[in-house]
């Protein structure tokens, strides 16, 4: 107990967590900086402990972690930086260190020592704390100790810390206790302590190294530092009077440093309280008069007076009580905010909102609406925001990059609403003077309303319940019972509307009962399938720490950490056979409406391509579930293969997509006119038979007769062209364009989470068959218009696969190992790394946004047969009906304007809906933003949705821009057959 001691302290980072005092001190060290550091870590410019170290001639040697290089340039007498990005990477910086640190350690030439060990640490991140690779590396750590301390000196004090915890899934960054609390080991070949038993760790709450270290080794506390002192490592080795006055003079040091930064802090800010700041001067100036009267009384002294240990405890007591004070009252007021640039950017928001919303809603009402209410407001803002930014500028107040967009989009929106009111004065003037609906169109229009307000009502829903932690804890259950009850709620309209039965006969009227249609029982089974889809996706969810009952998905972690072989076996052939299944659905898909009857190369690469991809990643999966210690001399082989495979696979992606780009057609044109051909078979040599002769004059007269009547009808028959695959040609690009992503998608998660895709890609399927159903039996008038509840069913069906992909809005659910999918060390740039993880954690909102045009393209693909018009008696059914399933995607071909109208208001719905969730979001952030749980859950909700709502606005414009591009060729294709 003198020598050693293992404390409990939380881990504030950023704060040095450990670090050697004078003599040697060196340990184990996972560090104060977050794996989201090591995106940036810039040079910290304030004063800093290290800074001290230098300035006052201490030689500082660190070996480890090579953030610290970033951190504290050209600030160690000697260094040994080793990549630590990786996190698969368990040994390279740990073998690293222990290469060095023993030498070092003997060789004297050091004031402080810091070993940044990380294997622990990467070990959690991909295995868990209950792996057996986290037991090897512990014994590893235990044996480092073991032998560091037969190296110590007297004059030694070891450190061994760690700035954070750890979940039971290996992960931290959360506040959570778990994560926030860490051991702390000190040990020293001297005493350090009284012979008394040692304090319960509780008793030293938040303990920081920065002034103890820095007292230790005799330079300043850094100017900035806060912390409370280790008062008991300077309690030396004497009675309990002058171990007390020890650690009274520290703490009178400690409290100084800290009253000196709060006095010049609050000469240039007043974010600091007033009456709080003066509650602690005064109770400094008191403990400090109080310190110098004990002081004088005790001096000369050889023997304390009983009442004067005890003033001792009461003015240690008092310190320690002014060093958290001012500790809380920092915290509590660095977490600033400006109200009215929340309420601003809410009000920018909500604008934008509903801008969406009327210009959807106004988007087939003239012409010229691109014009008039889209590109001259923009080209307003645009003006607007350069004639602000260079007052701004011309002010010399600086020129703020946020600020400036702000003008622009607000400038812009009100361009928009000025037209809106300048074009339609009599709508908003005119409303009230309308004449009194019948009974029949009041029973129409309130079945308009109603049409429209279920789904606002599912959506308004959702955004409300974002201003409760509870449901934003629990969104992972509550979006897939949104998204059911959406569902069952359209069923239940279209039954109040009479749209699932068929008109009644009089018989039927007077029995009182009706039948319903034959496709209602197909509509059923769809919402069957949907419901059994949602079910299902709750097997692949992630926890919250918030839900201490809740167990993460066993599909959650990588083939590489089950132990049972058979079961890994098992598991593995059954990812690869998913992915060989979302092949050939694909490409059965294409192969039913004839988009792989083409020669072109992307029909090709749909063909050979496909297989390959999936080949790659099945390779992939089996090198990288194999164990470490297993594979033997092929560790070099495996090495390379775990990064080719991913790059085969990025580069197959990527030529996939070059060839959707430059020639999206997959349409196969036969001509049908007579071609000047041979009458007969060409010549095979001599007949060797009499069938030979007697097959020769058969096949003259078929090939006379053909060609007479061919002339007798030339002239008055026009030839015609058969295209195969024409009527999909808008969904075939969209459905390779998705089956690309999703392949991508899928090997930047781990292997069991394909079952997750899988179903991902199953109930979007299901979905747009009963918009489709859904659409045939109301009868829509608007083919050309997308309905809202669609578009939120689509939303909703995001956000549920957001979660059921392993995800959370939190921090530590990120799955960092997605930025070393294809790297097997450091990346050079961090631009790349973070595409990828962005890929990984948002790969439900790219498919579904990509995929939003399909709501619009959908319906004429396959095509309900109760939506078909009644054909005329006097034409043959079976042809007029074979003349309109061909047309199918062709019918938006007729109607351009209406084609591109469509998708700009698809698009807009698409935005609202969206944006609508994100005001939610920020509101909530802003309303709540002294709330307890504002940091663990509303802000953190407020950056994903964020996040989110760029990621989809984009891929939601690379979507309809695939459409364009595909129209494009379309065009182009008509325009070459016309020259045929």
């Amino acid at each position: 107990p003198r020598h050693a001691r293992l404390y409990r302290f939380r881990a504030d980072p950023p704060t040095a967590t450990m670090q050697r005092i004078k003599g040697l001190t060196t340990g184990s060290l996972p560090t104060f900086i977050d794996v989201g550091s090591n995106f940036a870590s810039y040079a910290i410019q304030e004063d800093n402990l290290l800074a001290q170290l230098v300035q006052n001639g201490r030689r500082v040697v660190f070996m480890g972690d090579d953030t610290w290089e970033g951190l504290f340039p050209k600030k160690f007498f000697r260094s040994y930086f080793f990549p630590s990005f990786n996190v698969k990477d368990l040994h390279t910086v740990d073998d690293g260190i222990l290469q060095h640190l023993y030498p070092t350690v003997d060789s004297g030439e050091w004031d402080m020592l810091i070993a940044h060990f990380l294997g622990v640490d990467h070990c959690g991140h991909k295995h868990g704390p209950d792996h057996p690779e986290m037991a090897k590396k512990l014994t590893q750590m235990n044996e480092m100790l073991r032998s560091l301390v037969d190296h110590l000196g007297n004059d030694t004090l070891l450190l061994v810390a760690g700035d954070h915890g750890m979940t039971e899934t290996g992960d931290h960054g959360g506040d959570s206790e778990k994560e926030v609390n860490a051991a702390l080991f000190v040990y020293s070949r001297t005493p350090l302590f009284g012979s008394g038993p040692p304090e319960e760790p509780e008793t030293i709450p938040q303990v920081n190294l920065v002034p103890t270290v820095a007292l230790l080794l005799g330079v300043p506390i850094p100017y900035s530092s806060i912390g409370e002192v280790m008062a008991e490592l300077f309690s030396g080795d004497g009675d309990a009077v002058s171990a007390a006055l020890q650690q009274l003079s520290v703490y009178h040091i400690n409290a100084k440093q800290v009253d000196r930064f709060l006095h010049s802090y609050s000469l240039v800010a007043q974010d600091l309280p007033a009456e709080q700041l003066q509650h602690l001067r005064e109770l400094f100036s008191s403990t400090v008069e109080e310190h110098t009267q004990l002081l004088a009384q005790v001096q000369g002294t050889t023997l304390v007076p009983p009442e004067l240990e005890s003033r001792l405890g009461n003015l240690i007591g008092r310190f320690q009580l002014y060093l958290r004070e001012a500790r809380a009252v920092c915290t509590q007021s660095w977490a600033r905010f400006h109200p009215l640039h929340m309420v601003g950017g809410c009000i920018l928001v909500a604008a934008s909102c509903l801008l969406c919303y009327m210009a959807s809603e106004l988007a087939t009402s003239s012409d010229s609406f691109y014009r008039s209410c889209l590109l001259y407001p923009l080209l307003w803002g645009l003006v607007g925001a350069a004639l602000l930014g260079l007052a701004h500028v011309f002010t010399q107040e600086g020129l703020d990059l946020l600020l400036v967009l702000s003008w622009a989009a607000a400038a812009s929106q009100m361009g928009f609403f000025w037209h809106w009111w300048v074009r339609h004065p009599k709508r908003a003037r005119l409303v009230g003077s309308q004449p009194p609906l019948a009974s029949g169109g009041l029973r129409q229009r309130l079945r308009a309303w109603l049409g429209l307000a279920f789904p606002m009502g599912i959506l308004f829903f959702r955004c409300g319940a974002m201003f409760s932690d509870s449901f934003v804890v629990a969104e992972a259950r509550v979006a897939p019972f949104l998204l059911a009850s959406l569902v069952v709620l359209l069923v239940g309209k279209l039954h109040w509307d009479g749209r699932l039965t068929v008109p009644e006969s009089p018989k039927q009227q007077l029995l009182g009962f009706s039948s319903y249609r034959r496709e209602i029982w197909y509509l059923l089974c769809l919402v069957a399938m949907l419901l059994v889809c949602v079910r299902l996706s709750s097997f692949f969810h992630q926890c919250r720490e918030e839900i201490p009952q809740c167990r993460p998905s066993l599909f959650l972690s990588p083939l590489a950490s089950l132990r049972n072989t058979r079961a890994k076996n098992l598991f593995y052939l059954l990812c690869v056979a998913l992915l060989a299944g979302l092949v050939y659905a694909v490409r059965s898909w294409l192969r039913h409406y004839g988009n792989l009857n083409s020669s072109g190369p992307l029909v090709l690469f749909v063909r050979w391509g496909f297989p390959l991809v999936v080949l790659c990643i099945a390779c992939y999966w089996a090198v990288a579930s194999s164990a470490d210690d297993s594979l033997g001399k092929l560790q070099e082989l495996v090495q390379v293969a775990v990064v080719a495979f991913p790059w085969a696979v990025y580069g197959l992606v990527s030529v996939g997509l070059l060839l959707l780009l430059c020639n999206p057609m997959t349409v196969f044109a036969k001509d049908t006119r007579e071609s000047a051909g041979s009458i007969v078979t060409p010549y095979l040599g001599v007949p060797s038979s009499e069938v030979d002769f007697l097959h020769v004059i058969p096949q003259i007269y078929k090939r006379m007769q053909e060609s007479q009547k061919s002339q007798l009808e030339r002239g008055s028959c026009r030839a015609t062209v058969a295209a195969y695959g024409l009527g999909s040609v808008y969904s075939a690009a969209l459905v390779i364009a998705l089956t690309l992503l999703g392949f991508l998608l899928m090997l930047l998660h781990s292997e069991r989470l394909s079952f997750a895709f899988l179903l991902l890609f199953l109930e979007a399927f299901v979905l747009l068959h009963i918009h489709t159903c859904a659409r045939g039996l109301a009868g829509d008038a608007e083919p050309f218009s997308v309905p809202w509840y669609a578009v939120i069913s689509w939303l909703l069906a995001a956000s549920q696969f957001f979660y059921s992909t392993g995800h959370q809005p939190i921090f530590p659910a990120i799955h960092w190992n997605a930025a070393f999918v294809g790297f097997h060390l450091d990346h050079s740039m961090n631009l790349l790394p973070a595409v990828l993880v962005g890929a990984n954690t948002f790969a439900s909102h790219i498919l579904f946004a990509v995929g939003c045009p399909l709501l619009l393209l959908w319906p004429f693909v396959c095509e309900m047969p109760s939506s078909r018009r009644k054909k005329p008696k006097k034409e043959s059914r079976e042809e007029l009906q074979g003349v309109e399933e061909n047309m199918m995607e062709m019918k938006l071909r007729e109607s351009p304007e209406k084609f591109s109208t469509a998708l700009l208001q698809l698009g807009l719905k698409y935005l609202f809906v969206l944006g609508t969730q994100l005001l939610a979001c920020v509101c909530a952030a802003m309303i709540l933003r002294r709330h307890l749980m504002v940091w663990k859950v509303f802000a953190p909700k407020f950056l994903f949705e964020s996040l989110s709502f760029m990621v989809s606005s984009i891929c939601l414009l690379l979507g309809i821009s695939l459409v364009m591009r595909v129209d494009c060729a379309v065009s182009t294709w008509f325009s070459q057959l016309r020259f045929r």
